[in-house]
């Protein structure tokens, strides 16, 4: 026999059934609804009460349900009733009804309530085809977002789904404060793990065009992090046959082989620390460079494509280069794969190359049908040759990245050149040797100093380097790390100004926003880190093919930009156009690909005079102080 009561079971069962939320409420709140009605015509029948004075006949049933119902919902009906009985009974029935409705309302505006928490919560289904996702949340999200958005202005309905472990109206309302204007994107949030299997359904992670995964800023586990959520999506059980198109940023060498292992041929990894590293030695010994890279980064302006042109099929890698009016060729994308920036002036387009160049948009992408004008070969001069000498280079700061700097400056400089690092903090000794073994043109000298002190820029003597690079701190707050560096800026335009000398100087920042205070100080370039990884991992998410490029282009080996004098081309002063300079650069072997303007190299509203894909036909007159920018091997 049973321990409990009938009234403990019942007891139970009905709060079993409350339980199940404000759905099963109702239900209970409609059937005590139907009993009161039901009994209160009843009793009118039972008893024959009247309908009223003039009628005494009593309602029949159906009359009689449908007035209590009216009398249940609306207390006002109970006026008009004549005869205690009938007053009576309908008396009952308003005041079961008022308490019914009461709790019904109340009901009703829970669940609604719970809904919109629910929703706020972030984990309900998002049904989507074809869009990206992006995984992780950090400063990087805004930069990727907003190059999307400018990409997928030809796009019909283009979707940017957003999945991370926060609250989903804190990035929604993050987002909007720092992307006020999507244009025709739509961007979703989800409130999830990147790690969770079922947290990956509610994203269409199965649906995504491409999908980007963010390493956290905060977290002392940031590659295991993305490797871990790659693990969820390339082994998920409920993956889809066909392969991914993932892009994700690994950190720290070490685990670059891990990630490559679990991601395989759907991954496209980016070695962020590697790639800042490569791009600091590069841009500090080329005023300009990283503003180079970022015109070809961004999608604003013009970026890189790569098609397949037929009618072009059979044609020398010289005749391509002066095809196109509006498009800057760089190379050729083999049928095989391979990519070949810059390659020999005969290399013949064969069926099933794909050529790859800069465009303001594809469909900008046409050969010209006009003859093509011959260059003004009187114009173009011989490269006055100069012997190389050692160099001088400076390094303030120490972080991370510093020693791969030095190396790929090694790469770059002539025998003999000297390196100085001065630092607040003492590098690390094991790594200090590991690199000076490992040079080979460099001798690396290292001395400790407060860097914002301007006695100790004064002591160090800046204008006797050729070339300062400075490094962030990147154990301090972003905006605590930028300052610093801005402080030694201004110091060295001080330090520079006194003795009447221009410095080439690099600085590294972490806040794009910094960039416009910083300008103050004069630098002729800025690498911020965040900026570059997010517009790279932008681009990639758009065209797999392109990771390819930029690593070419990245790299110490085989053909890279470089900026320089227009007068070891064509001889200044002389109107002409882009096929001239096209002429005078295949001739030593080398693509133009544009130039920059000395005159607007302060000037952020004209790209600080860079420009990759001039119009060809289109003549102007150079000055002695203004560049032109190459692909070539040395």
């Amino acid at each position: 026999m049973s321990r409990h009561s009938l009234r403990q079971r019942l007891k139970y069962r009905f709060e079993h059934t409350l339980a199940a939320g404000s759905a099963a409420v109702i239900g209970w709140l409609a059937a005590v609804s139907a009993l009161i009605i039901l009994i209160a015509s009843i009793l009118i029948i039972v008893f024959r009460i009247p309908a009223s004075e003039e009628i005494s006949e009593p309602w029949s049933l159906t009359e009689s349900l449908w007035n209590n119902l009216m009398r249940a919902l609306d207390a006002g009906n109970l006026a008009g009733d004549t005869g205690w009985g009938l007053r009576l009974i309908s008396f009952g029935v308003t005041i079961g009804g008022i308490f019914i409705v009461a709790i019904l309302i109340g009901s009703i505006s829970s669940g609604i309530e719970d809904a919109i928490t629910e929703l706020r919560k972030g984990k309900s289904l998002v049904i989507e085809k074809n869009h990206t996702l992006i995984l992780g949340w950090g400063p990087k999200v805004f930069q990727i977002i907003s190059e999307l958005v400018i990409a997928n202005e030809n796009q019909q309905k283009p979707r940017i789904v957003v999945m991370a472990d926060i609250d989903k109206v804190e990035m929604e309302d993050e987002l909007r404060q720092k992307i006020p204007d999507t244009r025709n994107t739509r961007i979703i949030c989800r409130t999830g793990s990147p790690i969770d299997l079922d947290d990956l359904k509610l994203v269409g992670f199965n649906d995504a065009r491409s999908i980007i995964v963010i390493s956290p800023e905060d977290s002392d586990f940031q590659d295991t992090f993305v490797i871990k959520s790659i693990l969820a999506i390339t082994n998920n059980p409920d993956r889809r046959p066909e392969p991914f198109h993932i892009i994700a940023e690994i950190r720290d060498a070490r685990n670059l082989e891990a990630a490559k292992l679990v991601g395989g041929d759907e991954l496209t990894v980016l070695l962020s620390a590697d790639i800042i590293s490569r791009l600091t030695a590069q841009t500090c010994r080329q005023s300009g460079l990283s503003v180079v890279y970022t015109e070809l980064l961004d999608f604003s302006g013009s970026e890189i494509y790569t098609i397949e042109e037929k009618t072009l099929h059979g044609k020398t890698f010289r005749e391509i280069i002066g095809a196109y009016n509006h498009c800057t060729v760089l190379g050729i994308r083999t049928g095989e794969g391979q990519t070949l920036l810059n390659p020999p002036m005969d290399r013949i387009l064969q069926p099933g190359d794909g050529i790859i160049v800069i465009a303001e948009d594809d469909d900008k992408i046409i050969p010209a049908r006009d003859t093509i004008p011959s260059p003004m070969t009187e114009a173009i001069c011989e490269r006055r040759e100069s012997a190389l000498s050692p160099e001088r280079t400076l390094i303030m700061g120490w972080n991370a990245k510093a020693a791969r700097i030095i190396q790929e400056l090694d790469h770059y400089v002539p025998a003999g050149s000297r390196l100085l690092v001065v630092s607040e903090l003492e590098p690390p000794e094991a790594e200090l040797q590991e690199t000076r073994d490992a040079l080979v043109n460099l001798t690396l000298q290292t001395e400790q100093a407060d860097l914002t002190a301007r006695r100790v820029i004064d002591r160090i003597a800046p204008v006797n380097y050729d070339h300062i690079i400075l490094l962030c701190d990147q154990e301090l707050d972003v905006q605590e790390a930028d300052a610093k560096i801005l402080i030694s800026l201004l110091h060295l335009r001080n330090h520079a100004e006194q003795h009447s000398k221009d410095l080439n100087v690099v600085s590294e920042m972490r806040d794009v926003r910094n960039r416009t205070l910083a300008e103050v100080a004069k630098a002729d370039d800025f690498i911020v880190s965040d900026n570059m990884i997010s517009l790279l991992l932008a681009q990639i998410s758009e065209n797999k093919a392109l990771a390819d490029v930029f690593d070419r282009l990245f790299s110490n080996e085989g053909s890279e930009i470089y900026i320089r004098s227009i007068g070891d081309y064509v001889e200044p002063g002389i109107e002409m156009d882009f096929h001239t300079l096209l002429e005078a650069a295949a001739r030593k072997g080398e693509t133009a690909i544009g130039y920059r303007i000395a005159a607007d190299s302060r000037n952020p509203d004209r790209a600080y005079g860079v420009d990759c894909n001039p119009i060809k036909s289109v003549k102007r007159s150079f000055q002695p102080e203004d560049r032109i920018i190459v692909l070539a091997e040395s």
